[in-house]
């Protein structure tokens, strides 16, 4: 059963930076686009940023400029490197595939306040 396994968030002061690792199956990183997907309390899912196989990267506008996402093939995890963080960035943070197309994990949690 494919499983993500993410971590690196916690709470933070708007302006702070936070790095999110996830762990991911070999059998799928390997030969899926990544994605790191946001979910706020009362709504949707979204994909903030995404990442190919060959290291191309997709932004929200929402985070464009202050999210970095990027991939080490040889460890199997997708990293976001989270700076410039605003209030509007809280929300449990999930990594899937770039359409999500899987089982998600348990998500890692960012809340951004003062």
């Amino acid at each position: 059963q494919v499983q993500f396994v993410e971590s690196g968030g916690g709470l933070v002061q708007p302006g702070g930076s936070l790095r999110l690792s996830c762990a991911a199956p070999g059998s799928i990183f390997k030969i899926y686009d990544m994605g790191w997907f946001r979910q706020a309390p009362g709504k949707q899912r979204e994909l903030v940023a995404s990442v190919t196989i060959g290291g191309s990267t997709k932004y929200a506008d929402s985070v464009k400029g202050r999210f970095t996402i990027s991939r080490d093939n040889a460890k199997n995890t997708v990293y976001l490197q989270m700076t410039t963080l605003k209030p509007e960035d809280t929300a449990m943070y999930y990594c899937n595939s770039a359409r999500g197309i899987f089982r998600w994990g348990q998500g890692t949690q960012v809340t951004v306040s003062s």
